[in-house]
This record gives C-alpha cells, sequence and structure tokens, in this order.
C-alpha cells in the first residue's frame, strides 16, 4: 500500500507558523500522506480560519509575532475544546512544553523536526482523540452522577450544565476512569493509558492530575468520592457515588 492511500478522506490540518519556508515546505509534504494542510503566519489569520469548522487539527508554533502559540492554545481549548492541537516548540524549550500542554495542547513537536516525525504524530493524536477508538457505548455523552461528561468534544459539564474546562492529562485521564470503573488501577497501568506521544511522564504526574480532577469535579475528599486512593496501590474510580 503507498503512502498516499493510508488515509482515503483527507485530514485537514491547520498550521500557525510565521516561518513561510515551514509553511511551505509542509503544505507540499503532507499531501502525498492524505493530509491537507493550509498555512497562516499568525494568531489573527488563524482566528479567520477556524469558524469554518472544517479542521481537524491544529499545528501551532509557539514563538509567533503578536499574540504567542500559548495564548492561541488557551484561547483554541476555550472555544473549540474538541480540536486537537499539537505545539511547534523550540529544541530545549521544556517550559514552554510543559505550559502547552497544561493549557490542552495534545502533543508537541521540537523543532527543527523532520517532516516525516509530523505525519507520525498528528496519525498518533487523530488515534487518540477519535471516537472510533472508543467502545460503541462510551462514545457521546456519558453520565456521571449528576455530571456529563462529552468525549468526543473532550467537554464537561456540572450539573447545572456549565462547562468545565480540562487539561489534555485531566482528559485522558478521566477518559482512563470512565472506561474502568470499579476497578482498582495502579499508577503504572493509569500511565499506560493516559500516556501522551512523545511526553514523558511518571507516576507523580499521576497524582497531580488526579489531584487537579478531583478538585475540578469538586470532590477533594480521597476516600469517599468518585476518585478513591487506594493505599499502595493506585486508585478507583466510583462514579455511583456521584449518584
Amino acid at each position: 500500500m503507498s503512502e498516499s492511500a493510508v488515509s482515503p478522506f483527507p485530514v485537514r490540518c491547520l498550521l500557525v507558523d510565521d516561518d513561510p519556508g515551514i509553511r511551505e515546505l509542509l503544505t507540499g509534504f503532507l499531501q502525498p500522506f492524505g493530509m491537507r494542510l493550509e498555512a497562516v503566519a499568525d494568531g489573527d489569520g488563524m482566528r479567520r480560519r477556524l469558524p469554518a469548522s472544517d479542521i481537524d487539527l491544529l499545528l501551532l508554533d509557539v514563538m509567533l509575532p503578536g499574540e504567542s502559540g500559548l495564548d492561541l492554545c488557551q484561547w483554541v481549548k476555550r472555544e473549540q475544546p474538541g480540536l486537537p492541537v499539537i505545539m511547534l516548540t523550540a529544541q530545549g524549550d521544556t517550559l514552554s512544553r510543559v505550559l502547552g500542554l497544561e493549557l490542552g495542547a495534545d502533543d508537541y513537536l521540537p523543532k527543527p523536526f523532520e517532516p516525516r516525525e509530523l505525519v507520525a504524530r498528528i496519525r498518533a493524536v487523530l488515534r487518540s482523540v477519535g471516537a472510533g477508538a472508543a467502545p460503541a457505548q462510551a462514545v457521546g455523552r456519558v453520565r456521571i452522577g449528576a455530571w456529563s461528561f462529552d468525549r468526543v468534544q473532550r467537554r464537561l459539564y456540572d450539573p447545572e450544565g456549565v462547562m468545565v474546562p480540562l487539561s489534555a492529562a485531566e482528559y485522558r485521564l478521566l477518559v482512563a476512569f470512565v472506561d474502568h470503573p470499579d476497578l482498582a488501577l495502579s499508577r503504572e497501568r493509569l500511565l499506560e493509558l493516559t500516556r501522551a506521544p512523545g511526553v514523558d511522564a511518571n507516576e507523580r504526574s499521576i497524582d497531580l492530575a488526579v489531584s487537579r480532577l478531583r478538585g475540578k469535579l469538586g470532590e477533594p475528599d480521597a476516600q469517599n468520592g468518585m476518585i478513591r486512593t487506594l493505599r499502595g496501590t493506585g486508585y478507583l474510580f466510583a462514579p455511583r457515588r456521584a449518584a
């Protein structure tokens, strides 16, 4: 099978990068891989393009004129929470990578990068967020007591119907819990279920994500809430406690 036959329907990507060389290179490179790329130079161009709602994935450079990629990532995740974002960062810019992931980015790729690696990252992110990767009964909204979780749109709604923003790490963790209710999950197992492509994580990162998710669910109690701490084991998601 040729590379061009991998995807029968083009993946539509929007690149935000002020480097005309990168815009030109990637626009031509991605097409044989079943990916259609449009490119703009800054946040203004991005905002003009996104409302059409036909973009499958956003490639967002961190260093941009005017608004930074981090600011734009935050805006995108507020306005279009379901749109996957891959951040393009400078080599060694660890702080921007961490901040980007905390703001909801799904992956990052340090510059300079091999275009084929970008193709692999795009495919991996789309697999991880695609509805087809989820069990059929779990697609769409899931009730968690009085809460509602839309795993396709990546949105969590409180009992009043107000959307509660989730970072990429919190989203992946909640998906793992929803898919494994009333089961003891070790930190190591949760790392396997939630690890993002290219991201170094450890068991401490699971503890931090659990703490943040508990806070957003309004359940800080580690013993009697939905997310229970199992001493020496890990965690157990008990959604019936939310009823």
